[in-house]
């Protein structure tokens, strides 16, 4: 159980650096690029939705991983065990959305809940940056 909290917290660490990143070089590119403000708005919406996509993809192959090797835990369901199929249950996952076709057994329940905080501490970071970013943009009227 300690070497999975420990996996768990790196996971968690590295989409948070990763969205801490991207949110910081967008806000020094942002402002340099020479296009109308809305377009501004539209690439950091399109920077932050890369950054979401690849920590999804970061909790997916912690998935497969863990998945692939016995002692983890597994997922069940509608599931093949292909790295795809992670990358689905990941994004349910991290959007909070959880359609309940695939289901965590195991030491893979811990970071499925991990992941559903994160993601919803990432996706309201995002939604507060974009706010800074569009009244720093829009017109006061």
């Amino acid at each position: 159980m300690l070497l999975a909290t420990l996996i768990n917290t790196l996971v968690v660490v590295l989409a948070i650096i990763i969205h801490y990143e991207f949110l910081f070089r967008m806000t020094l590119l942002v402002p340099k690029l020479r296009v109308k403000h809305r377009f501004r708005i539209v690439l950091g919406v399109c920077g932050a939705l890369l950054a979401h996509a690849i920590e999804v993809w970061i909790f997916a192959v912690a998935y497969y991983v863990m998945h692939r090797n016995p002692g983890w835990g597994e997922l069940q369901g509608n599931f093949s065990g292909s790295l795809l199929d992670c990358v689905y249950f990941s994004f349910t996952t991290f959007t909070t959305l959880g359609f309940g076709d695939i289901q965590p057994v195991g030491h893979l329940r811990y970071l499925t809940g991990i992941e559903s905080l994160t993601g919803l501490v990432l996706i309201t970071w995002t939604a507060s940056f974009l706010f800074v970013e569009m009244q720093r943009y829009w017109d006061s009227r």
